[in-house]
């Protein structure tokens, strides 16, 4: 991979976005570099939380106005469907995305983290939506961000382009957790590993009825989630659960392939 770096310990994926020459930008050849590596990961099922991390510079700076400026409005509107698709890929995959913020989270990084399952930060990360400042509102990024913390606040950040602390992030709602710098990658390994331990499986429908259930009205919500609980009664991890729990010992999951 020319982009990206990653790598696998035990459950746990990481993806690194190294194009430190670009400060992290998603440019076109990024986007598209991890769109495939996404689907790949969910295809091949062997781990069960991917956390994306920047470099002890900068998280994501979002998109290259270099590359913007230099294409076409049909190419720029193919860059942000591209993005939009990467975003899709990771709502709609099997595993947790948990982003890990070292520094800087900006613009299209900070729809990043927003659109990540969950988020951890050190107390030196920042987050700003400063397309404004350059003429070209964060109209992408204000959609993810808008459902992460409240609308007031996504107002500021988007239309004084100004930055917002790690505490702040924590307080709105942007970040589960901040932790000094030195304790990040233990304090994210320690996140992905309670989720690890449960059922791949179980990640996954739970995964699809939370976004699935989200906008939806009250009772609406109510049914479909009453549909799904029924379903995953009977699925096999359920049932050894199920089973652990009176036998008061550690269930064993299948995490098949096989699809709920």
């Amino acid at each position: 991979m020319e982009f990206l770096q990653y790598r696998q310990t035990e459950d746990i994926g990481y993806i690194t976005i190294d194009n430190m020459q670009e400060f992290n930008t998603l440019t076109m050849a990024l986007l598209e570099e991890m769109d495939g590596l996404l689907k790949q990961i969910a295809k091949e099922r062997e781990v069960k939380v991917v956390v994306i991390e920047g470099s002890d510079k900068v998280f994501c700076a979002g998109h290259s106005l270099r590359e913007i400026e230099s294409m076409t409005e049909n190419e720029v509107l193919k860059l942000f469907q591209t993005c939009q698709q990467v975003m899709r890929t990771m709502s709609e995959m099997p595993q947790l995305i948990i982003a890990k913020v070292k520094k800087a989270a900006v613009a299209a990084g900070c729809q990043l983290v927003a659109a990540s399952d969950m988020a951890i930060a050190s107390e030196d990360a920042k987050f700003a939506t400063p397309g404004i400042n350059s003429g070209l509102f964060c109209s992408t990024p204000a959609v993810f961000l808008s459902r992460n913390i409240g609308r007031k606040k996504a107002v500021e950040m988007l239309f004084t382009g100004n930055f917002i602390t790690a505490g702040e992030a924590l307080q709105h709602g942007l970040v589960n957790k901040v932790v000094p710098a030195e304790l990040l990658d233990e304090e994210t390994e320690k996140l992905a590993k309670e989720v690890t331990k449960q059922s791949l499986n179980i990640i996954e429908l739970g995964k699809r009825q939370f976004y699935q259930q989200i906008n939806m009205e009250d009772f609406q919500a109510l049914n479909y989630a009453t549909e799904v609980i029924a379903l995953n009664s009977k699925h096999p991890d359920a049932q050894e659960g199920i089973r652990a729990f009176f036998e008061k010992r550690r269930p064993v999951w299948t995490d098949t392939k096989t699809l709920i």
